[in-house]
C-alpha cells in the first residue's frame, strides 16, 4: 500500500484511513445509544469537520492522479447524506397563500438577565423583533418574565418556569386559541419540555417548545481556558459532555414517548444541544421533516460558537405539512443563540 510512495505521502495516507475510520464511526453512532458508548457519542459534534477534511483528502489525492482518492472518496458517498444535515444549498422560498402560518424558535438566554452580555435594551430588543416578524407562534426556550418581554399580543400562552435562585422554563405563545396545554419534566434535571394543542383553521396542531441538558461549553473559548488545556481538562470537558449525552437519551425518549401517543400533527421546536448526526436528534425527529434540511440555506449555524457553526436548535414538522420558507436569523447578536423562523402550511400544496 505504502510502495513507492513519499515520506510525506505516506504520513499523508495514514492520517486519511485514521480519518475515514473515525468518519465512519462516527456515522454509526446516530444508531447507538449515548449511553453504551458515550465518549464516542461526542465524535457526532465533529462530524462535519470530518467530512471536511474528507473532502480535503480527496483533493489531495485528486491533484495528484493517484489512486487514494478512494480512501475518502468512499467516505464521502457513504455520507452523502448527512452533507445538508450541516449544509443545505436547496433553499426555495414558495408563494405566500391565505393559509400560510409562520413560527419562531428561539433560545433567549433569560432575556440577558444576567448581563452577559454589555449591549443596553436586550429584552426590548428581542420583543421589538418578535413585533417585526409577528410570528403566529412562537415558541422560547430559556425563558423568564420581564416586562419588556410580555408578549401581551398573543392572546393565548402556555408558560412553565420553576427553580429558587434562578426563575427558568419554556413558553409557547400563540395567535391561536389554545384548548390543551402541559409540560414534560425530565428526571434530576432543570430542563423541559413545555406543549400546547392549538386550533387552526379546522386541524389541531401540537406545538412543543423543548430545551435539553445542556452540556455547558461556554460561546467564549477564553472564558472555558480552552486554548491552555491540558490532558486532564480535557478528559473533563470530554466527560462532562458525555453525562449531558446521556441525560440527553433519556430525555429525547421521553418526547417520543409523549408524542407517539398523539393523534394530531406535530412541530416541535427548541435547543437540542446536540447536533444532526446524533442519536438524540435521529430518536426525537423520527418520521418528521427537519425544516432546514428541506428548505434551509447555506450552514445554518443556531449557535453563536466562534469557531464552528453548530446546529443544535431545531424546527421539526409533521411530514403531513409543508415548509414554504425556513430561516436562521444570523444578523440578530442578543443572545448565545439565533432565532429560527419558518413558513408552513398544515397540508402540502401542489
Amino acid at each position: 500500500m505504502f510502495k513507492g510512495l513519499s515520506w510525506i505521502s505516506k504520513t499523508m495516507l495514514m492520517l486519511n484511513v485514521v480519518l475515514v475510520f473515525t468518519t465512519l464511526i462516527a456515522y454509526l453512532l446516530p444508531f447507538l445509544a449515548p449511553k453504551w458508548f458515550p465518549i464516542f457519542s461526542v465524535l457526532t459534534l465533529f462530524l462535519p469537520l470530518f467530512l471536511v477534511l474528507n473532502l480535503l483528502f480527496f483533493l489531495y489525492w485528486l491533484i495528484q492522479f493517484k489512486k487514494y482518492i478512494f480512501v475518502s472518496g468512499i467516505a464521502l458517498l457513504l455520507g452523502i447524506t448527512f452533507i445538508n444535515k450541516f449544509y443545505n444549498l436547496n433553499e426555495t422560498i414558495l408563494p405566500k397563500s391565505p393559509s400560510d402560518f409562520t413560527i419562531m424558535s428561539y433560545n433567549v438566554r433569560l432575556f440577558n438577565k444576567f448581563k452577559w452580555d454589555a449591549k443596553a435594551n436586550i429584552p426590548k430588543q428581542i420583543a421589538n423583533l418578535v413585533e417585526e416578524k409577528q410570528p403566529d407562534i412562537l415558541c422560547i426556550q430559556e425563558y423568564t418574565d420581564l416586562e419588556q418581554t410580555r408578549f401581551s399580543k398573543y392572546k393565548y400562552s402556555q408558560i412553565f418556569r420553576e427553580g429558587k435562585n434562578i426563575i427558568v422554563g419554556n413558553a409557547i405563545f400563540s395567535k391561536y386559541k389554545i384548548i390543551n396545554k402541559g409540560k414534560i419534566t425530565f428526571p434530576d434535571s432543570n430542563n423541559n419540555v413545555v406543549f400546547a394543542d392549538i386550533l387552526k383553521d379546522r386541524d389541531t396542531l401540537r406545538i412543543y417548545s423543548m430545551h435539553l441538558q445542556s452540556i455547558k461549553i461556554s460561546t467564549d473559548i477564553e472564558d472555558e481556558d480552552i486554548q491552555r488545556m491540558d490532558e486532564n481538562k480535557t478528559r473533563a470537558i470530554l466527560r462532562r459532555i458525555s453525562k449531558a449525552f446521556k441525560k440527553q437519551q433519556i430525555q429525547a425518549e421521553l418526547i417520543k414517548q409523549h408524542y407517539q401517543d398523539c393523534e394530531y400533527k406535530k412541530i416541535i421546536c427548541g435547543d437540542m444541544n446536540n447536533s444532526a448526526f446524533s442519536y438524540v436528534y435521529r430518536t426525537i425527529k423520527g418520521s418528521m421533516e427537519d425544516a432546514f434540511e428541506t428548505n434551509g440555506s447555506g450552514f445554518g449555524k443556531t449557535y453563536n460558537f466562534k469557531y464552528y457553526p453548530a446546529r443544535i436548535d431545531y424546527i421539526l414538522v409533521d411530514k403531513t405539512m409543508q415548509v414554504k420558507e425556513f430561516e436562521t436569523l444570523n444578523d440578530f447578536y442578543n443572545s448565545d443563540h439565533f432565532p429560527l423562523l419558518a413558513r408552513l402550511n398544515l397540508s402540502k400544496e401542489l
